[in-house]
């Protein structure tokens, strides 16, 4: 096929949705800048645009190559893969990473715009070094603030993981906590906080600078508040108020960077990071980039989280090599943690020993329907994960058809969840009861849009209980109406995720008010003019759901046959539930979500470990 003809067929592939006019527009820029390239080289970058576009960091050609390159048989067909690659390597706009070539192959036959994979290698660079640099402390003095930040270690032959934690962010300057939803992580955070603000004073010697950043405004005002209540708990030093990673970085807008980089590095002497599980290459390189050579990095997160909306899926692939440490390095945290800790036969390196997983759930016992579902989707067990919807307690299936409507049967489900903050309202309740009642329960989309999707569910559900007399949804700012920002507000100190009601204020003559949970645990009114980008959210999409909790979760699945079914968005949806569950959706649809998981192509996983044979 010539390149004209390459080119053609790709406008028909933008036509039909394949592509669109970014990945096209690369198509015919590496056509212009080497004339004499096979037509298959504008193919390659064209799919290596259209990969970021949806999450991955490069397109991996092996998977792609000798097959179609859209849906329904439009677009051209990839090359055989050695043809693919010889093409590639002989042109003069692909290069391996060393000179300024718009696109990088790299030798495990992953092709790169130059941009991600500079920034791939920086951040895998990066984060090795952090790992490798050891802190000098007294190994006594910091028995002894452990034993004290924690409660006794548990009974049995596991160590505490928590101190095992504490102990890795006092001697590295890397620490990567991981764990699933009410193992601990914010508690363990929260006592990490108060040691290192014990032992880690500066060269002046006063109180270490430390941030506390998160991927988003909602998840940054969550964990304020959760480290809030933590560090009364365990009287630990307060933290400073959470930010995003945006303003803690200095963004300029969009587009023009950050004041923060490697010529302006932070100030800060500890920088935490929550739902590291959210946050994207891009941004991940970026921090790595400003941390100041002394300055510890603590990453906390869920490995089997949803991945982040933008290119790649960094902590999972920073916590695939976790394992057991080094004899001498588990020798010293065992000193540190007052309990043996189980050691590797061979050191796995700084990196491996810098990530820790917390195992043991602390929200709701290990034997519960709960856990056990959770852990059946992880596993990627459909037989386990089909028992235990068939006897569990707090879990139930309800096999749904992918109709034109919403079923009756699950917006009567929904409705039936509502009913606490519903008769909150009509009972003339308090904001505080109403949002606390709200917050109970929530229904999770896997899709926005389509018969199962947040859009229609939710108009459904509004629908229902205006017929029930329940709501008056004939007003826009009819009392008891749930609203969900859908865009920050830095100025006004909403973000994208914030969840408020709307109810009449009564010092405001009885006009209608946004009532939404403020950062020091009360309650704050918003005039609606006032309110940013919004919706109605009587549900919402998994994805805008991360980092959140309910009592009781409705869990709808999307059609068969939809990407993003995974094993990755129903663990999410699951562990959003501290009570019960349940699940709708087709059976196809469930066995699809269990058994897929979630593949980002990227080479981060290989830079960090080693690239396999």
């Amino acid at each position: 096929m010539s390149v004209a003809a390459m080119l053609d067929a790709l406008e028909d592939l933008r036509a039909a949705g394949g592509i669109d006019d970014l990945d096209l527009a690369l198509a015919h820029l590496v056509a212009r800048l080497d004339p004499a390239a096979d037509a298959s080289v504008a193919l390659a970058a064209c799919l290596a645009s259209r990969a970021v576009g949806i999450g991955h960091v490069c397109v991996d050609l092996a998977r792609v190559a000798g097959r179609p390159t859209g849906d329904g048989g439009v677009g051209p067909r990839a090359p055989p893969l050695d043809t693919w690659l010889a093409a590639l390597t002989a042109s003069s706009v692909v290069g391996d990473g060393d000179d300024t070539t718009p696109l990088v192959l790299d030798r495990g036959g992953r092709l790169y715009l130059a941009r991600l994979h500079r920034a791939e290698q920086a951040l895998a660079a990066a984060l090795r070094a952090r790992a490798g640099t050891e802190i000098a402390i007294d190994d006594a003095v910091a028995a002894r603030a452990i034993e004290r930040a924690f409660p006794a270690p548990r009974s049995g032959s596991a160590p505490d993981w928590q101190r095992v934690a504490a102990a890795v962010a006092l001697t590295r300057g890397l620490c990567v906590v991981s764990g699933g939803p009410g193992t601990g992580k914010t508690t363990t955070v929260a006592r990490i906080i108060g040691l290192l603000a014990e032992l880690h004073p500066t060269a002046s010697g006063e109180a270490p600078r430390i941030a506390v950043a998160a991927p988003t405004g909602k998840a940054a005002a969550r964990i304020d508040e959760v480290l809030t209540d933590a560090v009364a708990r365990v009287g630990a030093t307060p933290p400073p108020p959470a930010t995003t990673l945006h303003r803690l970085l200095g963004a300029r807008g969009e587009g023009r960077g950050f004041r923060h980089h490697r010529g302006n590095p932070l100030v800060h002497d500890v920088v935490v990071v929550d739902e590291a599980s959210m946050v994207d290459l891009g941004m991940m390189s970026r921090l790595l980039e400003a941390l100041p050579e002394r300055a510890r990095l603590v990453l906390l997160g869920d490995r089997d989280q949803l991945a982040s909306v933008e290119a790649g899926a960094v902590l999972a692939d920073i916590c695939a090599g976790a394992g057991r440490p080094g004899r001498a390095f588990a020798a010293r945290i065992g000193r540190l943690v007052g309990a043996p800790v189980p050691a590797a036969e061979r050191a796995p390196g700084p990196l491996a020993e810098s990530v820790v997983l917390l195992r043991e759930p602390r929200r709701f016992a290990a034997s519960s329907s709960l856990a056990a579902l959770a852990g059946a989707v992880n596993a990627g067990d459909l037989d386990a994960v089909l028992a235990v919807l068939a006897s569990g307690e707090e879990v139930r299936w309800q096999p749904t058809p992918a109709d034109a409507a919403p079923p009756r049967a699950l917006v009567a489900a929904a409705l039936e969840g509502y009913r606490p903050y519903l008769d909150a309202i009509t009972t003339g309740a308090s904001p505080a009861e109403v949002l606390a009642a709200l917050g109970r329960f929530r229904v999770l989309c896997a899709l926005r849009r389509g018969p199962l999707g947040a859009e229609r569910i939710g108009a459904a559900v509004e629908a229902a209980a205006g017929a029930a007399g329940l709501l008056q949804p004939s007003q826009r700012w009819y009392p008891g109406r749930p609203v969900m920002v859908t865009r920050n507000d830095h100025l006004a100190g909403l973000y994208n995720g914030d969840v408020g009601v709307v109810l009449p204020d009564g010092e405001a003559d009885g006009a209608p008010r946004v009532f939404l949970e403020g950062r020091d645990g009360g309650v704050r009114a918003v005039h609606p003019a006032r309110l940013p980008a919004h919706e109605t959210v009587f549900a919402t999409t998994v994805h805008k759901a991360q980092g959140s909790e309910h009592a009781a979760v409705a869990v709808v699945l999307a059609e068969p046959g939809t990407p993003v079914l995974t094993r990755e968005l129903l663990y999410t949806a699951l562990t959003r539930a501290r009570e019960s569950v349940s699940l709708w959706g087709p059976e196809a649809a469930l066995a699809e979500a269990v058994t897929r998981r979630t593949e980002r192509a990227s080479g981060l996983r290989d830079a960090l470990w080693g690239e396999p044979p």
